[in-house]
């Protein structure tokens, strides 16, 4: 069974940083592209950011970047971490965490997790 699990989501201000996590479980995903996806009411989900399975290379949707870092836990292999900062009432969304493909190059992704809601306050 292969699952993707987010957390860390929450409230936060305008201006605001939060970090939200994703563990994966089930099969080994040191070979998978790692990525977050994200999408607001009555919004389709648009890509947020990904990383390549060597951790070679990063790769961020044109609204997110310099203020969002995606990373691997190096330690912890199936841990995937989305660094958000100076945060915006428009990106309250729920956030999804997703594994392979190549979404950078419009490749979706195989795995999907259920998401996890942030929300900024204005």
């Amino acid at each position: 069974q292969v699952q993707l699990v987010e957390s860390g989501g929450g409230l936060v201000q305008a201006g605001g940083s939060l970090r939200i996590s994703c563990a994966a479980s089930g099969r080994t995903f040191t070979s998978y592209p790692r990525a977050w996806f994200r999408q607001a009411p009555g919004n389709e989900r648009e890509f947020v950011a990904a990383i390549s399975w060597n951790d070679e290379n990063t790769y961020y949707g044109d609204y997110v970047k310099g203020r969002f870092t995606i990373s691997r836990d190096n330690a912890k292999i199936r841990m995937v971490y989305l660094q958000m900062n100076s945060l915006k009432p428009k990106e309250t969304a729920v956030y999804y965490c997703a594994a392979g493909g190549a979404p950078w190059v419009g490749r979706s992704p195989r795995y999907w997790g259920q998401g996890t809601q942030v929300t900024v306050s204005s």
